[in-house]
């Protein structure tokens, strides 16, 4: 399967690759709020599994690449010293708590570093595995719609 960064073996990511795509990656969305004439204050990184995971190495990262996230189970990759600045910047987190790839543990360390970090954390711990459900896509839509970004 493609990947955003490579990583060594389930669960064992190439950190230094993953670093060198998110500053791709945050490139790209400075190009985008170019092109499309789109304040960043406005954007949102969405992504799911290991695009959750190079959505959330970006902000942490590059912390003015978008205003907030969306991460569908995503994983603890890094931590980044210091910690970015992201006081009161939202984040919406989606983990299921029988996830074999994911675990809720470390779903929960990530929530944890964001907030660490000042992101006003807002997660959904569903009964489910790693596969993306409708009611993740519904809890995050409703979060994107009360956050104002849905408009």
């Amino acid at each position: 399967m493609p990947r955003f960064f490579r990583r060594f073996a389930e669960g064992r990511f190439d950190l230094d690759d993953e670093r060198v795509r998110a500053g791709e990656l945050s490139a790209l969305v400075d190009e985008a709020a170019v092109a499309y004439d789109r304040a960043r204050d406005r954007f949102v990184a969405v992504g799911y599994s290991n695009g959750a995971n190079i959505a959330h190495a970006m902000w942490l990262l590059h912390p003015d690449s978008v205003a907030g996230v969306v991460l569908l189970h995503a994983q603890f990759v890094l931590a980044p010293e210091p910690l970015p600045r992201l006081a009161g910047r939202p984040a919406f987190l989606a983990a299921g708590e029988s996830d074999p790839i994911v675990p809720v543990n470390e779903a929960r360390r990530l929530a944890d570093l964001l907030t660490s970090a000042g992101a006003t954390v807002t997660a959904y711990w569903s009964r489910g595995g790693h596969a993306l459900s409708r009611d993740d896509v519904t809890h995050a839509r409703a979060w994107l719609n009360s956050s104002g970004f849905a408009s």
